[in-house]
Parts: C-alpha cells; structure tokens; sequence
C-alpha cells in the first residue's frame, strides 16, 4: 500500500526531502501569508558541531575526573588516620618497654 503521508504522520522528518508548501487555490493572491521557507529550522539542526557533539563525553570526563581525585583525598585522609593510630600505639609500645626497664634496674 503506497500511501502519501500525513502532516501528522510524515513520510520523512528531513525537511529538505519533504514536498514544498504550494499555496491554496482557493484563496486570492496574495491574501495567504508568505511561504516561508525551512531553512532556518534546517540551519539550526545542521549547526551542531562535532564539539558540540562531544560536549557531553567531556562533560562525563570531567565528572569522573573529579570523582577519581576525591577518591584519592580520601585516600590519602585514610592513610593519614592510620598513620596517626600507628603512630600513637608505637609510642605507647615505647612507654611500656622504659617502664619494664626502669622497673627491671629498680628491683
């Protein structure tokens, strides 16, 4: 079945291979308004360009850059943390050891 398409149902989407606008024969000249011409709406679609394409690839490129450095803040606090608690249990270590010496020269 061959049928024409509809203004609701087009055959296509692309404007340029769409049949033109022919005015009304039933109007008098000049009384419709002006054809317009889709050139515009066809000049905007064609306007992206390829950076304009990978804007979103950036985009997610930057997101996970950002995320991947807070990953390694984090880390690093971590590591920090752990340090510190090593540090202190260490030192603690060292105190018990001088007690147990001092106590063992005492006696």
């Amino acid at each position: 079945m061959n049928t024409a398409g509809t203004i609701d149902r087009p055959l296509t989407h692309d404007p340029k291979k769409q049949a033109p606008m022919k005015p009304s024969t039933r109007e008098p000249e000049g009384s419709a308004t002006q054809d317009f011409t889709t050139s515009g709406a066809t000049d905007s679609r064609q306007n992206r360009t390829r950076e304009m394409q990978l804007i979103p690839e950036a985009l997610a490129r930057a997101h996970m850059q950002e995320r991947l450095h807070e990953a390694e803040q984090e880390r690093r606090a971590v590591r920090l943390v752990t340090a510190r608690r090593m540090q202190r249990r260490a030192e603690r270590a060292s105190m018990r050891a001088r007690r147990a010496l001092a106590m063992a020269v005492m006696q």
